[in-house]
């Protein structure tokens, strides 16, 4: 697949939203430094620093923002600048580029919004939610291994403004009102209620 993705077909979902849409948690201080939103995820998993690069490298963002048609958040950037992929508690994997490997990681985002997210959307289990690129559209940056998936909705002025949107195996959607970095941080370290999702042991593997 090439070129920008196209919008998800006229469909208007039948069921309520709000009877999947937990609600959404709101940080005290959204964190809006990536330095200091990666560091309070390190504070969080303490083995995670081990897996830190001496230095971040350079990745080549053009791959993915202009395959996707948008920019992407800063704290996601930077994580991907300093980390490999990494999964925590055998549970949630965080899928990043690396050197080289941006291609793989932008046909993967297309994959997970063509096939599974598609067919979320196609039998109404998105709580309401359309899907990216339409205006708010669920865009995907992490899953588990129990098929649960994090996303960004992209809400607002720009990716500093969007929303990290969670949407559980069984059903369950909600929202974190601030970046992917710093929701890896606070679900980790106990700050968010982990509506529908198990409680994550703060083992690192890296991938």
């Amino acid at each position: 697949m090439t070129g920008h993705l196209t919008d998800t077909p006229p469909h208007e979902p039948t069921d309520d939203p709000s009877d999947d849409l937990i609600g959404t948690q709101t940080p005290a201080r959204r964190l809006t430094d990536p330095d200091e939103a990666i560091a309070a995820l390190e504070r969080a998993v303490p083995g995670l620093a081990a897996h830190r690069r001496p230095e971040p490298v350079a990745l080549d963002w053009a791959v993915l923002e202009d395959g996707l048609g948008t920019a992407l958040p800063a704290d996601y950037k930077r994580l991907a600048e300093w980390y490999p992929n990494f999964v925590l508690g055998d549970f949630l994997h965080v899928g990043l580029p690396g050197p080289g490997r941006e291609r793989y990681q932008l046909a993967g985002i297309r994959e997970t919004l063509t096939e599974d997210l598609q067919d979320w959307w196609e039998h109404d289990m998105t709580a309401g939610l359309r899907l990216y690129p339409a205006p708010g559209g669920l865009l995907p940056w992490a899953e588990s291994n129990q098929g649960d998936m994090f996303l960004w909705s992209t809400t607002g002025d720009g990716p500093q403004d969007w929303l990290v949107t969670v949407a559980s195996h069984n059903g369950g959607w909600w929202h974190y009102a601030g970046g992917a970095v710093q929701f890896l941080a606070e679900l980790c370290d106990g700050t968010l209620e982990p509506w529908e999702l198990p409680s994550i042991d703060r083992d690192v593997i890296t991938l």
